[in-house]
């Protein structure tokens, strides 16, 4: 009886979260933590807790298509994961590798158009895991209405310092001028894989940090980020919902910010920055509250010549 009332419940929170949703981000990055916990919770082995993982992932990708995502990339194998046991990472590549054959021939993958790309260290991977990804990226490579970057024997600080490191060689063989190099030279030089930067962040497991990913593409774009407590396995609609909604509300804060700065340059520059502060505070004019804009209206009708 409980479970049927807590399952109505979910139900019902999931249908209102739906109303309060109107979009969403356009990238979506996923560090699905909590697979070894919760196979310990269940009384499993960690490698029970990565196969359910697994099934989430695979309801995620239908979110994705229900909710207009365009990019989602999933944290799977970090660069750190190369110190846990011998036995353990064998089961990891042992399932990494079955999921890439399967999501490469899926029928779901392939009617909607899904390209598959690994972000990475992936030359640090076992050679059968690097086959298994060379052949999902080609049998998904004419594809764009979502793409779906795996990021294997991946990490953030080790993605900057490759860059700059290539990048330092570059000029110092004159094929490129260090005067050149801007945020495009930068991501040039970066793994091939996300094609936009990263809106939302979110984590399951309930610890509160980034953990090194994406820093380039999710930071420098001030991606909103969704730490959640259920543990990967038991990620749910309703909490990918919820992270929709925190994105929606950061988004919403920022035009507010954005309107409220222009404003204030709008009242104090009588300069030739002027016209660039009322376009921006035009374009951000309706995310105002009320009693705002309703006081700059004010203010610009005074100001108009043609009032008098």
């Amino acid at each position: 009886m409980l479970s049927w009332l807590r399952r109505q419940a979910e139900r019902g929170y999931e249908r209102m979260l739906r109303r309060e949703v109107s979009g969403a981000p356009d990238h979506v990055a996923v560090i699905q933590d909590g697979n070894r916990r919760y196979a310990r919770k269940e009384g499993g082995e960690a490698t029970d807790g990565y196969r359910t993982g697994a099934e989430t992932t695979e309801q995620l990708l239908n979110w994705c298509d229900e909710f207009g995502v365009q990019e989602l990339t999933l944290y799977t194998f970090s660069t750190e994961n190369f110190d846990r046991p011998a036995e353990q990472q064998e089961s990891l590549f042992d399932l990494i590798e079955e999921k890439l054959y399967e999501f490469a021939d899926a029928d779901r993958v392939h009617d909607g158009e899904v390209r598959i790309r690994a972000i990475g260290e992936t030359h640090m991977l076992p050679e059968r895991v690097r086959d298994a990804v060379r052949y999902a990226e080609s049998q998904t490579e004419g594809y764009d209405s979502l793409h779906l970057n795996i990021a294997l024997a991946y990490g953030g600080r080790a993605e900057l310092l490759g860059a700059a490191r290539d990048a330092a060689k570059d000029v110092a063989d004159g094929t490129l001028a260090s005067e050149d190099i801007d945020a495009d030279t930068v991501e040039s030089y970066l793994y091939e894989g996300p094609v936009r930067d990263v809106d939302l962040i979110l984590r399951t497991g309930g610890d509160e940090r980034t953990s090194n990913f994406l820093p380039w593409h999710a930071n420098g774009n001030e991606a909103a980020v969704f730490f959640c407590t259920p543990y990967w396995p038991e990620f749910r609609k309703l909490d990918f919902l919820r992270a929709i909604r925190t994105y929606e509300h950061r988004a919403e804060s920022w035009r507010i910010a954005r309107a409220r700065r222009a404003l204030v340059l709008v009242r104090a520059m009588g300069s030739a920055e002027l016209d660039e502060a009322r376009r921006v505070l035009g374009q951000f004019r309706d995310s105002l509250p009320s009693g705002e804009r309703e006081e700059l209206d004010a203010e610009e009708f005074e100001a108009d010549p043609a009032a008098d």
